[in-house]
């Protein structure tokens, strides 16, 4: 049966379906890809091997990995060493660091680290030094984000001065621009992205004209690697809106924006070439697929939207830009697909993948 969103339940369900690169193993000259999944409702992190020519996943040792209550999302800073959850229901964020042999995950000292009311999102900056967490809600504000520096030795989360920062109504989903300047957040209820400036001590400044409209209860933000477009995915206009980075960190939309998605879209990512975007639609049970012209605007790519399993919450691409994930939030599990020469897909043998209940986000990783 199909789930279709309101804003009236929009709160509850939002939190279901949320949405590296490091140095090699000194031991080996053949690098190590590994994939991380939080799973809300069993409170915990799955940690898999991939097979960079199957795409098959591989539970790791150990897995899964405790983690906080409702763990909402999860990221790897860029040099592949640490990970960070999200707790939505404890208001934390729990650090692990990430063996580099085999991807498993250990509590780094002082986990869980404080973060604002029901935390929902985490990114790490591209220099690995700041962290930065969305919060629904927050005991200073109404809404905010918190901003971490980060230890570079021991993975620790320090608050820094005049976190947590202000956002919009109910911020859901971050992500910093690649050359780390910018950060943006898209607010769920005030249906807007917030943008800032970071500051050389990780602070953040809102910039000019900020924040920007959006669609209706957007739940996800991403930046191409080239950093000239912003993209976001909002649930109950059913459509991607897509922006220009200006100069300055103001967002400008491109020509056609909005473009149509599936029922409730609820994560987007670009590829690492810059040349593709995915969005999961978590009511239609499909993956939407799209070329991205020059100037940022979509095109669907042929046989788009893509079959997905039940309530696909959150979409990446892995770091060859051969390789898509899809976790399904209902189904819990992770599909995986082949992503082929005109972006379109193909699930690989094996998949979905077992993952835990109520699997939100996923990412991926070299080492």
């Amino acid at each position: 049966m199909k789930l279709f969103l309101s804003v009236g339940i929009l709160t509850l369900f939002m939190l279901t379906i949320l949405s590296g690169c490091g140095g090699n193993d000194p031991s080996t000259t053949v690098p190590k890809f590994f994939a991380y999944v939080a799973n809300r409702s069993s409170n915990d992190v799955s940690a898999y091997s991939i097979d960079t020519t199957t795409g098959a996943l591989r539970a790791l040792a150990g897995s899964p990995f405790a983690a906080g209550i409702s763990p909402s999302s999860v990221t790897v800073e860029p040099t592949g060493k640490f990970a960070y959850v999200t707790n939505t229901n404890s208001g934390s964020v729990s650090g692990y660091s990430i063996n580099a042999a085999t991807g498993a995950l250990r509590a780094i000292a002082g986990s869980p680290f404080a973060a604002g009311i029901r935390p929902s999102s985490v990114t790490v900056d591209p220099t690995g030094k700041f962290a930065y967490v969305t919060n629904i809600n927050s005991t200073n504000v109404p809404s905010s984000v918190s901003a971490y520096s980060i230890n570079a030795a021991t993975g620790t989360l320090t608050a820094i001065a005049g976190s947590p920062f202000a956002a919009g109504t109910v911020p859901i989903s971050v992500a910093v621009d690649p050359t780390g300047k910018f950060v943006y957040v898209a607010n769920n209820f005030s249906s807007d992205v917030s943008a800032y400036f970071i500051n050389a001590s990780g602070a953040l400044t809102a910039v000019p004209g900020s924040p920007f409209a959006a669609g209706t209860n957007p739940l996800s933000v991403t930046v191409d690697p080239t950093g000239k477009f912003v993209y976001v995915a909002n649930a109950n206009s059913a459509d991607v809106s897509a922006y220009t980075i200006d100069a300055d960190g103001s967002l400008a939309p491109v020509p056609g924006s909005p473009f149509d998605a599936g029922a409730g879209p609820s994560s987007v990512t670009v590829d690492p070439t810059g040349k593709l975007a995915y969005v999961a639609n978590a009511n239609s049970a499909d993956v939407s697929a799209y070329t991205i012209n020059a100037d940022g605007s979509l095109a669907p790519v042929p046989g788009s939207p893509f079959d997905a399993g039940d309530g696909p919450s959150s979409v990446t691409v892995d770091p060859t830009g051969k390789l898509a994930y899809v976790t399904n939030n209902i189904s819990s599990n992770v599909l995986a697909y082949y992503i082929n020469a005109n972006g379109s897909l193909t699930p690989i043998p094996g998949s979905p993948f077992a993952a835990g209940t109520n699997p939100n986000s996923i990412v991926t990783v070299k080492r």
